[in-house]
């Protein structure tokens, strides 16, 4: 690949994985929701439940563009890992900010001791910072045998240590230990949904980091002087063997998102290379661009729309509105006067979230043709 030609297929990919997250995230109701747009209740894997995996994935390949160049101009390592460390301060911080907005901007109750510590973004944060750290300063063999110890590991502590209180190792929703060690180290800060264990929790971040080392090898064999077609054929043959894994895998240690299961990170990763691999054979080999634009702009500004999509979200759902039969949400009326009035509940939740997909690619249309990108 030529250093001045930028990736589009990851740019389509990454805003694709956006645009799918704004989707999930956004139903007019949470009571009726088509099956492929929920998590699965625990062990499994639905279309959703793949989000956030790729895009841990797309982190990892984003990488080596991100760092490969000044790395090669022999940069001072000192000040890479200084703007590291600050790029991920401010995602976790964005996270926190999230979790505690819109605490006493409407009069409620606010405490430092209930603010939910893990998150989406908080995730983000802490395994770019390792993977990046990963990538400046060692080399490819240490980065793969780190994953794999991390993933074998992780696998060891959820199925032969006993949980303390418990007494045995289980992989049950309140009593595994990942969910012990979020109670003990997070009591008060965790998912409000479970209260006694969180899906962004700190064990279950071990495994995620190997997520995103899949996702930085695949940006370095992009990177690489291989022709096109070699490059697109050597993202599906690891990436079916990865899914292939980690479904057989899957049965020692079932495929669960809310653990990041080492099984979960393999299929979800095989996925992802197949995915990318699709992209990047219709976008960067056969110059098929034609369709790209929509995802394009949501890929260049992507985790400007994440926040502010939740931001949004959060705010409509906390202003409230005064009506006859008592006060609701501002989303709540919205979604009640003027979609279920003419659908049916689960078409009209899912008519409320296509719109909310399609309100936010409009104002990043906006910026993009402003050529406003805003990183973190």
């Amino acid at each position: 690949m030529e250093k001045s030609e930028r990736l589009l297929s990851l740019d389509v990919f990454r805003g694709i994985t956006i645009a799918g997250m704004i989707l999930v995230n956004n139903p007019g109701t949470w009571d009726a929701i088509y099956p492929p747009l929920r998590h699965a209740e625990w062990n499994g894997c639905t279309p959703t439940d793949l989000i956030f995996p790729f895009f841990l994935f797309i982190v990892g390949v984003s990488i080596p563009f991100a760092l490969g160049r000044r790395i090669e101009r022999k940069e001072d390592h000192k000040k890479i890992i200084e703007q590291i460390f600050r790029r991920s301060i401010i995602l976790f911080l964005l996270g926190i900010i999230l979790h505690s907005f819109p605490f006493g901007l409407f009069g409620t109750d606010f405490s430092l001791s209930t603010v939910r510590i893990p998150g989406v973004l908080q995730r983000i944060a802490i395994v770019y910072f390792i993977s990046s750290i990963l990538f400046l300063k060692t080399k490819y063999k240490t980065q793969i045998i780190v994953g794999v110890v991390l993933l074998i590991i992780y696998w060891l502590l959820m199925t032969i240590i006993p949980v303390p209180g418990i007494g045995y190792a289980n992989l049950e929703p309140t009593t595994n230990l990942a969910a012990w060690i979020d109670r003990t180290l997070l009591d008060g800060h965790l998912w409000s949904a479970s209260r006694v264990w969180d899906p962004e929790g700190v064990l279950s971040t071990i495994p995620a980091i190997a997520t995103s080392i899949i996702g930085m090898r695949t940006g370095m064999w992009l990177k690489s002087d291989n022709n096109k077609i070699t490059k697109t054929v050597w993202l599906f043959v690891p990436g079916s063997i990865c899914m292939a894994a980690g479904y057989v895998w899957g049965g020692w240690f079932p495929i669960n998102k809310n653990l990041w299961t080492s099984s979960y990170v393999l299929y979800t990763g095989g996925l992802a290379l197949l995915f990318l691999g699709i992209c990047y054979w219709f976008i960067d080999v056969r110059n098929s661009k034609w369709w790209i634009k929509p995802f394009q702009v949501y890929g260049l500004n992507a985790i400007t729309v994440y926040f502010l999509s939740e931001f949004i979200a959060i705010l409509m759902y906390s202003i409230n509105v005064t009506t006859e039969s008592g006060g609701e949400s501002l989303s709540s009326f919205l979604f009640n006067r003027y979609f279920l009035v003419f659908l049916n509940p689960i078409n009209a939740s899912l008519v409320w979230a296509i719109l909310c997909v399609t309100f936010w690619m409009c104002v990043m249309w906006i910026l993009y043709t402003k050529k406003i990108f805003i990183k973190v």
